[in-house]
């Protein structure tokens, strides 16, 4: 399965953001502070720089988490906190990534520990790698898109860090060194040598940041390529020397400066990789893209939260009563459907979503399902979303629709609204309780339960609100419903369901089932299924993600055999999720109508790797 970074640097070269350090330096940090620990302390500090490279272009983030290992953090006495301040600094970027809607990467940074390895210092391989795993892994786990060794100066440092991080997961990895002005580390190796022992670890891309200057760097990355000249190369230089005035620290190269090198790399040296280092601010970013664009004209020009959105086509407006939905008449037909699981944006921007949903249409998928607010969690609307999707990929979406945050009045509203912009798939659901957020003195409507929004949806299919009162044409809504295969008594879930059809419920969507026996229990337990149904299916990615499904989040129970087969995967975890999911997929197919994929992290490519089994 090729990773998506790697399908986007086949395409074109790729740009990343610039300094983290000098740039929180900039907000007024002083360097003797933590940086690092900042993504406890200043979380909106760190955001904020992630979101202005965003706005300026920069198609990849870096976590800060440069110094977040054992060893330099224990100056600071915080050598116990490394998971939480590289959990946090994802969770940072992953929101900023959200809110944006941008498509960028974001690369778990990891940086050299600080202190030398023997014989030169008194770090032991052993003692190092428990630290380089310790950090990985929580970036990994996570949700890093790769991870970028940036700034080591001891080669053998860095092949034991890539080593490490081979046996955690397999994520593409850049791996970057720093070179004096004698084109040598500080250990003394050569482009040539350096370029040629990673290239033997097996990274996706080897390249160079920090090291004075863009000149410098073009030289050094010029070496490598000579070297090896089929190598994905990155260049990330310091934006000149630093220099000191008035107590404050100025680099000297200017944006155009840097653009018109990143130009040069790109054009000359067939680098897939470029940024900026230490000094390098948005304006830096900013410029380096303008430079690539010209390389590249049908590149998307620079994001901004000002931007408009563009519109889609207007959705026809509905004079007469509506034909069944694509859904409906899948469904009747008793076809087999396949739809995938998006959630909206944090933010405005639903860039990242339409382009999530034009990849899996490509891969086959039929139907887009958009949760609303799950976990009660601030996000776009979901029929905003739904409406985006349709008109700019032609995909039918089915709309998860809750009775938490809309009065009686309300509800109908919306819905009335849903079906003219003609969104008429509703998943009814009671949704989550808003305490269960960062809103603990928020309260939730529930002007109706479940079984209640059927009722409401299925009285304006037949033409009429809750009052009776006509309201014209009537709707020709699809309504589907919850039903949870796993439920710890199936008899009073059998009968919910059957409640839920005789108020008009249509089809039925499954909780995440993970155990085909049991599902083979449940359904037997159910009889004929009085209305088609869609199994829920979460690839696992990793076994801490399992063993956090398992133990602490309600309803959703991947068996102990998959928890152990996640286990023995390690850093396969991944492709050993999409194996299992298949294997379910092939073994109950038979026994449901379609099937319905949640890829956790946004992570559409794994849907649509699992769905090749069909």
């Amino acid at each position: 399965m090729t990773h998506p970074f790697m399908t986007r640097l086949q395409r074109a070269p790729l740009l990343a953001d610039g300094a983290m350090g000098t740039q929180l330096y900039n907000h007024g940090i002083d360097f003797d502070q933590c940086f690092d620990a900042l993504n406890l302390t200043q979380p909106r500090v760190v955001a904020a720089i992630h979101r202005a490279y965003i706005d300026s272009g920069a198609e990849l983030i870096e976590t800060n988490t440069y110094g977040a290992n054992r060893f330099k953090l224990e100056p600071y006495g915080l050598q116990d906190r490394v998971r939480e301040i590289n959990f946090r600094a994802m969770k940072i970027a992953r929101d900023v990534r959200e809110i944006a809607g941008a498509t960028t990467f974001i690369a778990g940074a990891v940086g050299p520990l600080g202190k030398l390895l023997e014989p030169y210092g008194q770090v032991t391989a052993e003692q190092a790698r428990d630290a380089f795993g310790e950090q990985i892994g929580a970036l990994y786990e996570q949700g890093a898109d790769l991870l970028l060794f940036e700034t080591f100066s001891d080669l053998r440092e860095i092949l034991l860090a890539i080593e490490v991080a081979r046996g955690i997961c397999d994520l593409p990895i850049v791996a970057q060194m720093t070179f004096a002005e004698d084109g040598r580390t500080a250990l003394g190796h050569t482009p040539a040598e350096v370029v040629t022992k990673l290239r033997a670890a097996g990274v996706e891309v080897v390249g160079v940041n920090c090291s004075v200057g863009s000149q410098r760097v073009f030289n050094v990355v010029e070496a490598m390529h000579v070297a090896a000249p089929d190598m994905r190369l990155a260049a990330q230089p310091n934006a000149g020397f630093p220099t000191e005035r008035h107590n404050r620290v100025f680099y000297p190269s200017s944006p155009e400066y840097m653009a018109r090198y990143a130009k040069r790399m790109v054009e000359e040296l067939g680098v897939s990789l470029v940024g900026g280092c230490c000094g390098t601010t948005p304006e830096h970013t900013a410029a380096m893209q303008a430079a690539l664009r010209e390389l590249r004209p049908d590149a998307p020009a620079r994001h901004s939260h000002d931007a408009p959105v563009t519109s889609g086509p207007k959705p026809a407006v509905v004079a007469a009563k509506a034909a069944p939905t694509k859904l409906a008449e899948q469904l009747q037909a008793r076809k087999f459907v396949v739809s995938v699981e998006i959630d909206p944006p944090r933010g405005h921007n639903p860039q990242k979503c339409i382009d999530g949903a034009r990849m899996l249409q490509e891969a086959g998928v039929q139907f887009i399902n958009v949760a609303d607010s799950p976990m009660s969690r601030v996000r776009m609307a979901a029929l905003a979303m739904c409406t985006m999707i349709q008109d700019r990929t032609g995909l039918e979406t089915i709309l998860h629709f809750t009775t938490r945050d809309r009065s009686l009045m309300g509800l109908q509203s919306d819905l009335l609204g849903a079906h003219a912009m003609n969104v008429r798939n509703i998943l009814a659901l009671k949704g989550d309780p808003p305490s269960l957020a960062n809103y603990p003195g928020t309260k939730g409507v529930f002007d109706v339960d479940t079984i209640g929004l059927v009722k409401v949806i299925s009285g304006m299919n037949r033409g009429v609100d809750t009052a009776g009162d006509d309201i014209g044409v009537p709707t020709v809504f699809n309504i589907g419903v919850a039903l949870d295969v796993n439920a710890a008594d199936p008899h009073y879930e059998i009968e919910r369901l059957h409640q839920k059809v005789a108020a008009g419920a249509q089809f039925a969507m499954t909780q995440i089932a993970y155990d085909a026996v049991a599902l083979r229990s449940f359904l037997e337990q159910l009889g004929p299924p009085p209305i088609p149904l869609l199994l829920g299916v979460l690839p696992l990615q990793s076994f801490r993600q399992a063993e956090f499904l398992k133990n602490e989040v309600p309803g959703i129970a991947p068996t102990d055999e998959a928890l152990h087969r996640m286990k023995l995967a390690g850093p396969e975890g991944r492709k050993e999720g999409v194996k299992m999911a298949q294997e379910l997929l092939q073994e109950v197919k038979s026994l449901v109508n379609g099937v319905y994929i949640m890829p956790s992290f946004g992570r559409y490519e794994v849907a649509a790797e699992v769905l090749k089994v069909l």
